[in-house]
């Protein structure tokens, strides 16, 4: 297969493009050339940027393309435009953000999405699912029958540019105290970036269309924690601390304790991390064991934080003195 991959070369892109490769495919990579410019030596690479210049686009042909790097409807819809008439069938990468706020547990692909209010608004930090979901209504009016839509969970894995997941298990593995937000009972949605990857791959090469929940089975909190400690065989101590508490240490959900909802504080936000992948898992996303993920993340070298929307990503979590101020304040409380 042909396949054309917009990005490449980032947390997902790249393993795309490797589970490409690795089984036999021929991959071209349009991308602006800022993110990770070494990797892939040997594969074509066309620069462009996608919300200005698709000129290198213009006149080829592939069997296939995936969309990694589509935020803006605009932009999305130009290249769908485009490749329309160059490509069999085209993946676009959305996300479980297109419901914002997720408050039913259980989400289906057929629920509805959230649509922006003001159509002109391009503003991606604010309004990244619902900009999300008119993209996938742009390749859809494109591509009608010929489109697929992949609403990512949170991904994690090796490469991940976050550092959301890969902040408990590198802390886990560090021993001592380790703060933990109560209750361990509350959910956790994840999925690695390999599985989804090799996933992606198959259904490009089946020409598979429609809209598919691209996350992992949901476990709780503890659980996680507990893969990260078996994974490191670290003796550390979790010690669960009260939201009410965390929020009073003026700690920020999902930021100083990455994956924390706040869920007794944002009630909005109770399914975000329960979504459905039946369909998923019938068209054949298996999920790989979370300590394996836990393992692998350990076992690489530490990367800098990666690019999103063109700005530096900040490192999640909790600097390890603010952390031990807050477990202290915990030990002492009145």
């Amino acid at each position: 297969m042909r396949l054309l991959i917009l990005g490449g070369t980032l947390f997902l892109g790249r393993h795309l493009v490797e589970d490409a490769l690795a089984r036999g495919h021929e991959v071209t990579l349009f991308n602006r050339g800022q993110t990770n410019p070494g990797l892939f030596p040997d594969v074509e690479r066309l620069r462009g940027n996608r919300e200005n210049d698709l000129s290198a686009l213009q006149g080829r042909t592939w069997d296939a393309a995936i969309d990694t790097s589509g935020y803006l409807p605009r932009a999305v819809r130009a290249s769908a435009e485009l490749l329309a008439a160059a490509v069999e069938h085209y993946t676009f990468v959305s996300s479980l953000s297109v419901f914002t706020p997720p408050s039913k547990p259980g989400l289906r692909e057929d629920d509805p999405v959230t649509l922006l209010e003001d159509d002109t608004s391009e503003d991606v930090d604010s309004f990244y699912g619902p900009l999300k979901a008119r993209c996938e209504q742009a390749v859809e009016e494109v591509l009608p029958g010929r489109a697929l839509h992949l609403r990512s969970g949170l991904l994690v894995g090796p490469h991940d540019p976050t550092n959301r997941f890969t902040y408990w298990v590198q802390r886990v593995a560090r021993g001592g105290d380790v703060l933990a937000p109560a209750p361990p009972e509350q959910p956790v949605q994840l999925v690695d970036a390999r599985d989804l990857a090799g996933w992606t791959i198959r259904l490009a090469e089946e020409r598979q269309a429609g809209t598919f929940h691209a996350t992992g089975e949901p476990t709780t909190f503890g659980e996680m924690l507990e893969e990260c400690a078996a994974a490191a065989g670290s003796d550390s101590r979790l010690v669960w601390v009260d939201e009410a508490f965390l929020l009073e240490q003026e700690l920020e959900p999902f930021a100083d304790l990455p994956l924390w909802l706040a869920p007794g504080q944002n009630a909005e936000w109770s399914g975000f991390f329960l979504a459905n992948v039946e369909r998923a898992v019938a068209h054949g996303l298996a999920f790989r064991p979370l300590r394996e993920t836990a393992r692998d993340i350990l076992a690489e070298e530490e990367e800098p934080p990666g690019i999103k929307f063109g700005v530096q990503i900040p490192p999640a979590g909790l600097d390890p003195t603010r952390e031990a101020e807050v477990l202290e304040a915990w030990k002492t409380r009145a």
